[in-house]
């Protein structure tokens, strides 16, 4: 089970990340790029979303692409959800207390990697 400190440990080892309060809660950015976010249930997402987000911590992170978030919430549908909202496509929001640390951490750096720049990528890849 993860958690948000995870997701902090793992967005402070990323070059140039910062995390910042927003109106829906913590939001990591890289180089102004939003890349993970806590979900807030907003009255634009569909009820059955918006109650899983009210009862419960969800993350959203972006992906490289919509097949990638469709391929996670195919995988496992019990912990991504189906649909937020279409602000910020393409991503995926899935239930922290539903996936393991590693798995956590492998979609918050590939977020990252989406949304970082060419030399904060190959200062990471140096690593």
């Amino acid at each position: 089970m993860a958690t948000i400190d995870d997701l902090r440990r793992t967005a402070a080892g990323l070059p140039g990340s910062e995390e910042r309060a927003t109106t829906g809660g913590a939001a990591w950015f890289v180089r102004r790029r939003l890349f993970a976010w806590e979900c807030h249930p907003w009255p634009s997402i569909p009820a059955d979303m918006r109650a899983i987000i009210a009862a419960e911590p969800v993350v959203g992170v972006k992906v490289a692409d919509r097949v990638d978030a469709l391929a996670l919430v195919q995988m496992a549908p019990d912990v991504f959800l189906r649909t937020t909202t279409s602000w910020g496509e393409p991503k995926v929001a899935f239930r922290l207390a539903a996936i393991d640390p590693a798995h956590l951490a492998e979609l918050v750096t590939e977020a990252w990697r989406v949304q970082a720049p060419k030399y904060l990528r190959a200062e990471y890849d140096a690593r």
